[in-house]
């Protein structure tokens, strides 16, 4: 069954397009899910375990109705984005940084999957803070998410490393392993403070206090005026 044609606002111009295209509930997490590379239907629905399967079809269906994504002939079952999808990116990244403008402690059931925490570090890479930094890996563990994020200058490479690691496209940065490491684990209730102006405590696996420090100054989030009180407004 096709899936339905999206429904129109009535209005001629970019975000009424935009949003006709890709403002269904669900449709825009797909689209982050799908900026690590190509995924299967059962990689998507673990990513989102409170999707309903006929709304996650539906959805795929729609995308692809679109021209934002398309089916992955070597990967069975797979989806990735096309290059109108992958135009997409910014926009993400944009809104993975507005939403993390007043972080709030993660709701009952909430979950952070790899794909949701590559997509956070990489919203929040500060490029001009870490162009003179030496090439560094980080290796994030927050909640079940574990991902590696290597930096060369101004270039950030994310990638799931987890037990239940997704195939990933192959690293952009050909400069192999960097000799400074700093692996971590954090709590999904600190990792805001972490990325933004707190003092969490985290647990260091490997590296020094001197890197945890490089990490914060590489990866952070700027906070926006008047967004802590909009935050507890909505919660009350």
């Amino acid at each position: 069954m096709a899936a339905r044609a999206p429904r129109g606002f009535g209005q001629f111009g970019g975000v009424a397009r935009a949003v006709e295209r890709v403002g269904e509930r669900w449709a825009l997490l797909i689209v982050r899910d799908l900026l690590g590379g190509a995924r299967r239907y059962s990689d998507l629905k673990a990513g989102l375990p409170r999707i309903p399967t006929n709304i996650l079809s539906d959805r795929l269906k729609e995308l692809q109705q679109a021209g934002v994504i398309r089916r992955v002939p070597t990967v069975r079952g797979g989806y990735e984005l096309t290059p109108l999808g992958r135009e997409l990116e910014p926009v993400v990244l944009g809104l993975e940084r507005w939403g993390w403008a007043a972080p709030v402690d993660p709701a009952d059931g909430e979950v952070l999957s790899a794909d949701g925490l590559s997509v956070t570090l990489r919203a929040a890479f500060r490029r001009e803070e870490a162009a003179g930094l030496p090439a560094t890996e980080y290796v994030v563990h927050a909640g079940e998410a574990s991902v590696s994020a290597i930096v060369v200058g101004e270039v950030v490479d994310v990638m799931d490393v987890g037990p239940a690691a997704l195939p990933q496209p192959q690293r952009r940065l050909d400069i192999g392993a960097p000799e400074e490491v700093l692996e971590f684990r954090v709590g999904l209730s600190e990792l805001g403070a972490l990325l933004g102006d707190g003092m969490p405590a985290i647990d260091v696996l490997a590296g020094g206090d001197h890197l945890v420090l490089r990490f914060r100054r590489t990866f952070h989030f700027d906070a926006v005026s008047g967004a802590g009180e909009a935050a507890a407004g909505a919660a009350a």
